[in-house]
């Protein structure tokens, strides 16, 4: 036993030693198809050499400069890259490290942003129940993920929450999708009203939501909507793609698919398909031109922002997304995987729902079918999945919570962007056993 001080403190953990493509082998040489891509992070592999070589190469000329004294080549060259990859409007990238520490960035930007145009008083976020935005204090705060949350809940900032576009529970029975969006647009304009629209910073929302509750996108027009309602009030709107951008949903943004473009957008995981750690706050030219003719400067920084090394390894991981034409890849095996999913669980009768993008999608997990009850919360049947599914060689991620916070289980599927047909297969066979097994323990 060493002195690492493990997420799960009495869990025993195989060894990891190298992987093959989508998988994963350990010490003792058994492989593991890996169906989540670690946590949506390794979207290319386990093996791809192209992403080695660039960092390689980094490392022998410019490792590591601190962003405050100097620029580098290969963090210029990402940035410029990575806004040809995103649609127009996203203009500007500020670098950082992950996910959570963006995320964070993000907020302190809408906060400045508001402050830089006369409006200091707007302070307050509003987001979504059943999301989750990062563990700093400041994504935790914006994340109505309660599980997340409950221990920290005293600390927490005031952040105030909305409803998720939830359809499979929420939507009612004899309600169109245009009368749904409208309501939800109408809640999200009552609360801007009753907190008053001087006081509000942002709405943060991520574009399809990822482990909170397993893979649910918005319906057609919600985002839309949600846009209108926030340049009603002057309330920037923030748009979290840090599992589902990068590739993951079949464009190299998810909101391409929803007609929308954010004043602020995150992304991470994907960026650095596991190689490097890499995140990018994504911006719209008018909250920088705001800033640059205010305090000229953003109050916001991390000793590693703008890694050279870690940019070196996001441009490769762009290079091979084009030169492969993995997004396409992702659409075709996407929609091969949602497709055989249906087909193998069309009748059985603890699946209540299979939903999500390209290779980012959900299975919603249920007592009964018909009724949509849950699981029992501390029956824990997600916490069964994963060891079955990891005894057949599959990785999955499973999560909890998924109806109210509290009750409801799900398995999310991010398999690598490199899979084929029949990778497709063989996740469907082991999670069809997986979940059985699962239930099965836990009854």
């Amino acid at each position: 036993m060493s002195g690492l001080m493990r997420r799960l403190l009495k869990a025993q953990y195989p060894v990891a030693v190298g992987g093959d493509g989508p998988y994963v082998i350990d010490a003792n040489g058994k492989r593991y198809l890996d169906a989540a891509s670690g946590a949506g992070v390794s979207c290319l592999g386990h093996s791809a050499t192209a992403i080695a070589d660039a960092i390689c190469n980094q490392t022998r000329s410019m490792p590591y400069l601190y962003n405050a004294y100097f620029t580098t080549e290969a963090i210029e060259q990402y940035a410029d890259t990575l806004v040809a990859a995103t649609p127009k409007g996203l203009d500007w990238v500020y670098p950082g490290s992950g996910g959570s520490e963006s995320m964070d960035g993000a907020l302190k930007l809408a906060l400045q942003y508001q402050n830089e145009i006369g409006q200091p008083r707007r302070t307050r976020f509003i987001s979504r129940k059943q999301s989750y935005h990062g563990c700093t204090i400041g994504g935790l705060a914006i994340s109505g993920n309660y599980p997340r949350r409950m221990l920290f809940e005293p600390f927490l900032p005031e952040t105030h929450f909305v409803s998720a576009c939830y359809a499979y529970r929420e939507q009612g029975s004899q309600e169109s999708d245009e009368a749904y969006v409208a309501r939800l647009a109408q809640e999200l304009d009552d609360r801007i009203k009753a907190l008053g629209p001087e006081t509000v910073a942002a709405f943060v929302a991520e574009t399809v939501v990822g482990a909170t509750a397993g893979a649910i996108e918005p319906l057609p027009g919600y985002f839309k909507a949600m846009q209108a309602v926030c340049r009603k009030h002057g309330v920037l709107l923030i748009l979290d793609e840090i599992l589902a951008g990068a590739g993951r949903c079949g464009t190299f943004m998810a909101c391409e698919q929803d007609g929308v473009v954010p004043d602020i957008a995150v992304m991470a995981k994907g960026l650095g398909a596991g190689y490097q750690a890499l995140s990018a706050i994504l911006v719209a030219d008018h909250v920088v031109q705001a800033i640059a003719r205010g305090r000229g400067f953003f109050f916001h920084g991390h000793t590693y922002n703008g890694h050279a090394t870690a940019a070196a390894a996001g441009l490769a991981v762009l290079k091979v997304l084009s030169e492969q034409d993995l997004l396409a890849n992702v659409r075709t095996q996407g929609d091969a995987l949602i497709g055989l999913l249906k087909e193998r669980f069309a009748n059985h009768p603890h699946v209540g729902d299979i939903r999500g993008r390209g290779l980012l999608l959900g299975l919603e997990l249920v007592a009964d079918r018909e009724t949509k009850e849950t699981f029992a919360a501390d029956r824990m049947v997600w916490n069964a999945i994963q060891p079955a599914a990891m005894e057949l060689g599959l990785l999955c991620y499973p999560g909890f919570g998924t109806a109210d916070g509290i009750s409801g289980d799900h398995v999310l599927l991010a398999p690598p962007f490199i899979i084929d047909a029949s990778h497709v297969e063989e996740i469907t066979d082991k999670l069809a056993l997986a979940i059985d097994a699962g239930i099965q323990r836990t009854a």
